[in-house]
This record gives C-alpha cells, sequence and structure tokens, in this order.
C-alpha cells in the first residue's frame, strides 16, 4: 500500500506547490497555466487527447518492440563473439551521442511521413539501455555454471539456453522500463519533426498557439503513459523472475 500511497501523496504535494505558486506570484496563464487550467483542458479536449494518445502509445509500444528484439540480439551476438563485442560496443556507445532531434528529420526526409522513421527513433533512444544491461547480466554469469555444462558435455548452445539466458532476463527489465520512459521522449521528437497526429504534434501545435494548458494536458498523458508502462515492466519483472525478489525460496 506504502508504494502507491507515497507516490500519490508526493505527486498531491508537487500539484499543491505548483497552484500556490501560480496563484500568489499571480503568474499569466501563457507563461504557466494553474493545475485547475490543466484539469479543465484534459477534461475538455478529452476527445482530442485521446485519439492522438492512441497514435503515440502505438508507436511506443512497437518501437520498444523492435528495440527489445534488436537489443537481445546484438547482445548475446557480443556475449558469444568477441569479435562481434570489439566490433560493435563503440559504435553502439557512440550512437548515443548523436542528438536524436538531428537524426529524426533526416529520418523523416529518408522515410517518408508514415510511422516508420518514428519506430525508428523510438528504436533508437530505447536501444542502448536495453544492449547495456543484457550485455551486462551476460557477462555475470557464474563461470563455475558454465564449466559444470561442459563437464556435462553439454554443447555451447545448450549452455547459453539453460544457463545464459535465464541470466540475461534480470538485466533486460531494468533496461526495458529505462527504455520506457525514454521512448517517450523520443515519440515526441519524432512526432514534431514530421506527423500530423499524435501527442507530440499536438503539443507543438497547442504551444505554438499559446494553449499551454492543452499542451501540459498532453504532457500530463505522457507522464502517466511513462509510469504506467513503468509499473506493468516491473510487476511483469516480478512474476517473471520471483527468484531475484525472493532469493530465499
Amino acid at each position: 500500500m506504502k508504494r502507491v500511497l507515497l507516490p500519490l501523496l508526493a505527486i498531491a504535494l508537487l500539484i499543491g506547490v505548483w497552484d500556490l505558486y501560480v496563484h500568489i506570484d499571480h503568474v499569466n496563464s501563457y507563461d504557466m497555466p494553474a493545475p485547475t487550467q490543466v484539469a479543465r483542458a484534459l477534461y475538455d479536449d478529452r476527445s482530442t487527447l485521446w485519439s492522438n494518445f492512441l497514435v503515440t502509445a502505438q508507436e511506443i509500444i512497437f518501437g520498444i518492440t523492435v528495440a527489445a528484439l534488436t537489443a537481445l540480439v546484438a547482445a548475446f551476438t557480443m556475449h558469444l563473439s568477441t569479435t562481434a563485442r570489439l566490433a560493435l560496443y563503440p559504435p553502439l556507445v557512440v550512437s548515443q551521442a548523436i542528438p536524436v532531434v538531428l537524426l529524426a528529420p533526416l529520418f523523416v526526409l529518408w522515410l517518408g511521413f508514415g510511422l516508420l522513421p518514428k519506430l525508428l527513433v523510438i528504436a533508437l533512444v530505447s536501444f542502448f539501455p536495453l544492449v547495456v544491461t543484457t550485455t551486462a547480466a551476460l557477462q555475470r554469469v557464474d563461470p563455475n555454471l558454465q564449466k559444470l555444462m561442459k563437464t556435462l558435455g553439454a554443447s555451447r548452445l545448450q549452455t547459453f539456453r539453460t544457463v545464459e539466458l535465464p541470466a540475461a532476463l534480470p538485466g533486460l527489465f531494468p533496461g526495458a522500463k529505462l527504455a520506457a520512459v525514454f521512448s517517450v521522449i523520443g515519440a515526441v521528437f519524432a512526432e514534431q519533426q514530421g506527423s500530423t497526429s499524435g501527442l507530440g504534434y499536438l503539443l507543438m501545435i497547442t504551444q505554438n498557439n499559446l494553449q499551454l494548458p492543452e499542451a501540459y494536458a498532453a504532457v500530463a498523458i505522457l507522464s502517466a503513459f511513462a509510469v504506467a508502462l513503468f509499473a506493468v515492466l516491473t510487476v511483469i519483472e516480478r512474476r517473471a523472475l520471483p527468484w531475484a525478489y525472493h532469493p530465499g525460496r
């Protein structure tokens, strides 16, 4: 219960401070809307917000899926081959130094205004935490288990499937939870570079029109979706890896 109540209390406190600041300093709504104005925008524009949310949610889920599959293949390849690790890991690190805001327009230029460039942007920002945490988990496999499997005559594939693959899962989930948060940022960048729908596009339009309550409402939905994805992945992690949370059982 505390895991639910404490975050809710913290959020309520932040909203209270926000509301107090706006009213005490008489902040103009064009600079920062009050929480009540954002709540009104959430209700009044619920149809527009919902239709654009469905577009963004689809992009994020597909993008994370592509990133997860690609990250697993890359992590397993680097784990099985030292040559592949030496060849691939440095470029992967370098790829994260390239600002996504520069890549998104190029993807749109090359691939048009469809779903594919948005998936690439989201997958790009989600990929790195997935591949890093999974690779690190594979490297922490107990070498004694690997020796035992070799002593028992297990093939390299059997050792990988029986010992190394389960060991990668505890690293995959933390990376996936980070990717869930980063993917929302990637979706906003992608939609603002070339789209006619989605919360990122709606955020850009409302900001340009000085409709800040509507813009804050879009941000609130994006934040809530990121938290929801994080929570769902946490539940799946607890169900899939009970030994990681209850090692004594």
